[in-house]
């Protein structure tokens, strides 16, 4: 699986191996994409052994892992771990085990931290203490709103086509700036790719957000921003909020991660859909952005909710 500064992609792989069987030389290749010729090697090898599927990503886990617990041995720690609510280091002891193999075995069955639960009942718990909580309870009690900007791409593809080229930076193109809106409980998101982030638009993008979580029977009662002057003093933003009747809710100052859940989503936009490939073109960048959107909601499995898009909470 290609990590999150990966130089090529599955579609600079195919870009690599047709150019090579147009009869580019190799050198050529990598200086076009900025890459070495060990790496353009790598895929014309990776082509002529196994054809096109060669190309695509694979996951980094070795084939064999002779060295993990056993099925017997995760039993274990778990069934401690939901009777004692203890951590790794006790859990350890208490099994023969070494801490950092009891680390792994939790972080793999995705077993939560003992700060996110009640120290009585195990259950998960709401944090209110300095501005963080865990998790709303119902869908639309809280919705998390931010801006994230994104350079634009120029015609023909940016640097991550055509290398580190001055030519092929795009500046001076400007941005888009993607307003996005992330429920608390289910992570469902909302976003539009819009021109600016001033007070008519921001109030503008509230008002189709709520709409769109009306749609799935949600019915937002907060928001939380952060203290952009947009959303502290804008007048438009102030009366959109009162008449749909929110709540507005304010990140504490110079702590843009008290807005975690928004800021987790921007950096997954950023990952799997805004530089996950080379785009040819702005238009087609932002053309598939509503596709990225729906497969995150509906198809996409979240780590949070135990593996599954977010669409499904909207049931519990």
């Amino acid at each position: 699986m290609a990590h999150r500064n990966a130089r090529t992609t599955v579609y600079a792989r195919r870009l690599i191996v047709e150019r090579f069987l147009a009869g580019w030389p190799a050198a050529r290749i990598a200086e076009q994409l900025g890459i070495s010729r060990a790496t353009v090697y790598k895929w014309i090898n990776r082509y002529r052994a196994e054809g096109w599927a060669g190309l695509v990503d694979r996951s980094s886990r070795p084939h064999h892992s002779p060295t993990r617990a056993s099925a017997e041995v995760e039993a274990r720690v778990l069934a401690l771990r939901a009777t004692a609510r203890r951590g790794p280091v006790f859990l350890a002891r208490e099994l023969g085990l070494v801490a950092s193999t009891v680390g792994r075995i939790l972080r793999r069955r995705q077993v939560m931290p003992l700060r996110a639960l009640d120290p009585i009942t195990g259950q998960p718990v709401r944090r209110q203490h300095s501005g963080h909580r865990y998790e709303h309870a119902r869908p639309g009690d809280l919705v998390h709103i931010d801006v994230k900007k994104l350079g634009r791409v120029p015609d023909g593809g940016g640097w991550r086509l055509h290398g580190r080229r001055e030519e092929a930076r795009g500046r001076g193109i400007g941005y888009d700036f993607l307003h996005v809106a992330v429920d608390d409980h289910s992570r469902l998101a909302y976003v539009e790719a819009l021109a600016d982030e001033r007070d008519p638009t921001s109030a503008g993008f509230l008002r189709r957000a709520v709409a769109f979580f009306a749609s799935h029977d949600v019915i937002v009662k907060r928001v939380l921003t952060d203290n952009a002057r947009v959303y502290r003093v804008g007048r438009t933003w102030a009366a959109a909020c009162a008449e749909l009747g929110i709540k507005r809710r304010f990140t504490r100052p110079h702590c843009p991660w008290t807005n975690g859940k928004a800021e987790r989503f921007n950096r997954t936009l950023q990952d799997e859909f805004a530089y996950a490939r080379p785009w040819l073109s702005n238009t087609d960048r932002l053309a598939a952005l509503d596709s990225w959107v729906h497969t995150y909601n509906t198809r996409r499995a979240h780590s949070a909710i135990g593996g599954h898009p977010p669409i499904t909470r909207l049931a519990s």
